[in-house]
């Protein structure tokens, strides 16, 4: 009894999976917890405590992409990494690496780029972006900091093309710290590899 519990939890899982990174992948939604609990309520299961983790739908919504959206979703991506690859040179002081979506190969038409910066001066990060003129505003984001949900100080900018930029200020003892694997991060070389390997007739300036 308790095995058959267990493999109807983890259908329930799948299932749930794999509507919520239809959701996400259809109707531009970058929320994973949104996108779950409405595919739970749309397959009548709003009540169930057994919701899929962000990596299985992140599996998931790359199985959906392969699938359906196989002719536009790799020029998407590309254009998202190109802008990011854009944002890290502006911010290369910084020594800025990306994370999130656009770095996984998951990120839509909606997503907005996330960058992360080691720092235990969030003044000197404002007064960088100053200087660059450019608007922004700040704000603050959840990061997973020694194994626990902790509140980092943000910056929000906007690209030329409109996509928002979001710039977290992580301390500088996060950066060694093991809360982040190496591959859920890339620094401004990492992306320009990863652009060449996924374009090779494309340069990082989109030409």
């Amino acid at each position: 009894m308790g095995k058959d519990r267990t493999q109807r939890r983890d259908l329930m899982r799948e299932h749930l999976a794999h509507h919520a990174a239809r959701l996400m992948a259809e109707d531009g939604i970058t929320d994973y917890a949104y996108a779950k609990r409405k595919a739970a309520r749309q397959m009548g299961a709003e009540d169930t405590h057994h919701l899929p983790s962000n990596q299985q739908v992140d599996e998931a919504l790359r199985s959906f992409r392969s699938l359906y959206q196989s002719n536009s979703h790799p020029e998407i991506l590309r254009q998202l990494r190109v802008q990011a690859l854009q944002a890290m040179r502006l911010l290369e002081p910084l020594h800025p690496y990306l994370t999130g979506s656009v770095l996984n190969g998951t990120a839509g038409k909606q997503s907005d780029i996330n960058l992360i910066v080691y720092s235990d001066d969030e003044k000197a990060v404002m007064m960088f972006l100053l200087k660059l003129n450019l608007p922004f505003e700040s704000g603050e984001w959840r990061a997973n900091l020694a194994g626990r949900q902790q509140i980092v100080p943000s910056f929000s900018l906007q690209t030329e093309t409109g996509v928002p930029v979001h710039i977290a200020v992580l301390p500088e003892n996060a950066r060694h710290g093991g809360t982040r694997r190496a591959e859920t991060r890339a620094d401004t070389e990492a992306v320009t590899v990863l652009l060449g390997a996924s374009s090779p007739a494309a340069s990082p300036d989109g030409s």
